[in-house]
């Protein structure tokens, strides 16, 4: 006899810790930096996206039934505005944010949120398959907040503000003379540079079985300088209601530029986590053109202090 099994997940609501508005930090630094005129430039681009708005479709294409409208522009670089509805029709200011589209993305799950119910602002406590956690501010709350659940997995494309962006520093090294770590390093570089580059499934047990082939014994264990220049590191922030404002390093993988309003701006496609066995996480940062931001090449390693965006649409979900 055949027996059909059923496998069940319960799905509830992600746990939210609620932010009062006295204490949300708001987007004051965000738009500063875009402008140094915030009192005078932030007024008259909400202005301006009016004349040509969009309405973002996340994970549902109606509106909750908190009557709150998300605007937005068709341009990789924007704003998102949050205004109060009565009867179906725009009544009030509630929010405005600048935001970055980006094309690249992680699978995640919520685990926790942080909110502000007066503004729609909130960060999202998001963790990869491979166990990494990733706080984001989520651009789409307005929108999404009544869709959310955990252990659900949602595909989340990742953007980011740069406060600030150069090259990294090419000078921070460590020595590593430990012949374990040494023989893991040399077996680990040699295993992947045979396999085109590529990671193997198998990887641990190739290292436990690798033998140097162009090398003496003594010459495979001496001593590894490793250039922390080169490393993909990403760090959140460590303020309660601020993790989304984080330090990262990573390579530049793709290069872009884009306006905004009157700004012309950087985009790069940077890579701030690699490890072995897990997806690569790539953000779209977008920066202020200036000098040191358009000297920057593809392939060159940066770092950058940055405000982390997430958004979770219906069309990259899978069924």
């Amino acid at each position: 006899m055949n027996q059909i099994r059923y496998t069940y997940k319960h799905e509830v609501p992600p746990n939210k810790i609620d932010l009062p508005g006295n204490e949300n930090a708001g987007h004051a630094d965000h738009w500063a930096i875009l402008t140094e005129n915030i009192s005078e430039d932030v007024p008259n681009w909400l202005q301006a996206m009016l004349n040509n708005p969009s309405l973002p479709n996340g994970l549902i294409k109606s509106h909750p039934s908190d009557n709150k409208l998300l605007i937005a522009n068709d341009t990789p670089c924007h704003i998102k505005q949050i205004l109060s509805l009565e009867n179906g029709t725009p009544k009030a200011f509630i929010n405005a944010f600048p935001a970055v589209d980006s094309p690249y993305g992680v699978e995640c799950q919520i685990e926790r949120i942080i909110r502000c119910n007066a503004t729609s602002d909130a960060i999202l406590r998001l963790k990869t398959k491979d166990g990494t956690i990733i706080y984001a501010f989520d651009q789409l709350y307005a929108i999404n907040h009544t869709e959310y659940k955990t252990p659900k997995t949602y595909y989340v494309n990742l953007s980011a503000w740069a406060y600030n962006i150069k090259p990294s520093n090419q000078e921070e090294t460590i020595l590593i003379d430990d012949p374990i770590a040494i023989r893991y390093h040399r077996a680990f570089n040699d295993i992947v540079s045979a396999n085109n580059g590529q990671v193997p499934d198998d990887v641990e047990e190739q290292i436990r079985t690798w033998t140097p082939t162009d090398l003496t014994d003594g010459e495979s264990l001496a001593p590894v300088e490793i250039n922390f220049g080169h490393s993909c590191i990403y760090l959140f922030g460590e303020t309660f209601g601020q993790e989304d404002e984080a330090w990262c390093q990573g390579q530049v993988l793709g290069i872009s530029r884009d306006s905004f309003f009157d700004k012309e701006l950087m985009l790069f496609d940077v890579v701030i986590l690699k490890e072995p066995d897990a997806t690569p996480l790539v953000v779209r940062i977008a920066a202020m053109a200036d000098e040191t931001t358009q000297a920057i090449k593809v392939n060159d390693f940066i770092q950058a202090n940055i405000w982390l965006q997430a958004a979770i649409y219906a069309q990259n979900q899978r069924p």
